[in-house]
């Protein structure tokens, strides 16, 4: 939850209705606005000892990462951090960052030896290749990415990260997943009879390395669909499957235009990410998810290295992505294709995160 945009009033009541629910873990981080501090005030009339609290500081300013640690113990209202996460570990430079002599992890390691911090672990957007070298050093105890059944690229760190007895955090299944707080019509059919947010709960839980799902709540009558995915546990029933294989097949409405997202057609001489814009585009054409389309679509050439690549437009068609492609995919024409589909003129049209 990004504050201000919820107001403070029904954003400790949400925190009130999870901890009532039995939900613990909060999570949070320095750069989410105000979230903070309103989590500090919803959190201080609990006894500490009965939630899970989990921050992150960008390693940007790894110069003043002790300073920064010590104002969100402030804002949070606590004296120690039970995990603390590295935001946002995601290029060479960010990795440089962390493991550096006087880098950003050096200076979490003083405040672990000094009990401001329990446990350490990082995030990230990066590539799966990133990922799995941070993964390796063996260096932390949790990973947090991203991970839902309209995006699996991230599988294998799932994995090595439960080989290292790693905790595995799911970033934000509900939003990023595919806004799934507000389904299509047609993705809802295809769910029936659960919720698109509880079968992606479900499809995410059932890898058994995964360890938390974050709910994403911003209001506390919000929890219902959240819920209704502990109701099974473990492996995914039969009926649950059944729902997976439906929407396996939905991607039939693509035919021989349906990208595989194998990321062999990479790197791209313009810096697009081919495969995410192919990604949104097999989303809008096989579910409905335009809107979502549309509201990762525009973050191209705007989020920096949190969301890297450029706009389909950049294309000029120099052809060097297409004897890459296994599945031959005329990938120029596809991307203009997505563009037209996807893009929707910030002046015209104001969108809300």
């Amino acid at each position: 939850m990004q504050l201000p945009e919820v107001p403070e009033e029904q954003a400790i009541a949400t925190v009130h209705r999870a901890m009532a629910l039995g939900i613990n873990h909060f999570e949070t981080a320095r750069g989410y606005e105000n979230s903070e501090e309103i989590l500090g005030r919803a959190l201080k009339s609990f006894d500490r000892s009965g939630f899970i609290l989990t921050t992150k500081i960008t390693t940007k300013h790894y110069q003043n990462y002790r300073q920064y640690i010590e104002e969100s113990l402030n804002r949070l209202q606590v004296n120690y951090i039970d995990n603390f996460d590295l935001h946002g570990i995601n290029t060479e430079e960010q990795i440089d960052q962390t493991f550096r002599k006087g880098g950003a992890l050096e200076a979490v390691h003083q405040a672990m030896s000094e009990g401001l911090i329990r446990h350490v672990g990082f995030s990230s957007h990066g590539t799966i290749d990133n990922i799995l070298r941070v993964i390796d050093t063996g260096e932390f105890e949790s990973v947090n990415l991203h991970y839902y059944y309209f995006n699996q690229r991230n599988l294998p760190a799932v994995v090595r990260a439960g080989e290292k007895d790693m905790g595995v955090l799911i970033i934000s299944p509900t939003d990023k997943g595919g806004q799934l707080y507000r389904p299509p019509e047609l993705l809802k059919r295809l769910t029936v009879p659960y919720h698109p947010i509880t079968i992606n709960h479900r499809f995410c839980l059932s890898h058994k390395e995964i360890t938390t799902v974050t709910v994403g709540a911003s209001h506390p009558d919000e929890f219902e669909p959240h819920l209704k995915a502990l109701e099974a546990d473990g492996a995914l029933t039969e009926a649950e499957q059944e729902v997976i294989n439906r929407l396996d097949k939905q991607y039939k409405r693509l035919g021989d235009t349906l990208c595989t997202l194998c990321h062999k057609c990479l790197p791209c001489p313009e810096g697009i990410n081919i495969p995410e814009v192919l990604r949104l585009r097999n989303l809008a054409i096989a579910f409905d998810m335009v809107e979502f389309g549309r509201y990762r679509y525009k973050m191209f050439g705007n989020a920096d290295h949190w969301f890297g690549g450029m706009k389909a437009t950049s294309c000029t068609r120099c052809n060097e992505c297409l004897p890459r492609c296994p599945e031959n995919l005329k990938i120029p024409d596809l991307l203009f294709e997505a563009h037209e589909m996807l893009y929707v003129d910030e002046g015209k049209r104001k969108w809300k995160d």
